[in-house]
């Protein structure tokens, strides 16, 4: 059974979907984020402190121990695909679905205190989406819409994965 990998902007929906979709199907759950602050024993805020190079180091140690799993939903950071190395990690062993949420949909729900690349400037988010946007379509299997009614994202976020991941 393949690995069911989410990919996407921050405060896109991928912890709060693949919680969903893992008790769905019966998998467990991994965000990516959480993984790395617990192995390694350091905020993820503490490595931007230090430089996003430190940071992006860590989250490739991560994904490199989350793509040995087998089975699992895995929720990414929002610029995992920044590095072509963690993709390719996570393809091994996984489908990538693209969780795609306009930023004007996601500005009013992310807290910048929690998202370092955010902190200071919430609207730097449209930056971001731009520069990685291509990223994202490139390495997705599908790409799922998250830009309207939760209830349908989820549902077809959990038909796609059946049929790609089983």
């Amino acid at each position: 059974m393949k690995n069911i990998i989410l990919i996407g902007m921050p405060g896109c929906g991928k912890s709060t979907l693949g919680k969903r979709l893992a008790k769905r199907l019966g998998r467990e759950f991994f965000d990516a984020d959480e993984v790395l602050e617990e192995r390694e024993r350091r905020t993820i805020k503490s490595f931007f402190a230090e430089s996003e190079d430190a940071f992006r180091e860590a989250e490739t140690r991560t994904l490199a121990y989350l793509a040995q799993l087998q089975g699992v939903v895995i929720a990414t950071g929002g610029g995992a695909v920044k590095r072509p190395q963690n993709m390719e990690l996570l393809k091994r062993q996984g489908v990538v679905l693209f969780i795609d949420r306009q930023p004007d949909k996601i500005i009013g729900c992310i807290e910048g205190d929690a998202r370092p690349l955010l902190a200071d400037d919430k609207q730097r988010l449209y930056t971001l989406y731009d520069e990685r946007i291509a990223l994202y379509r490139r390495h997705a299997d599908k790409i799922i819409e998250n830009n309207g009614d939760f209830g349908r994202t989820l549902a077809l976020l959990t038909q796609h994965a059946k049929e790609i991941a089983e």
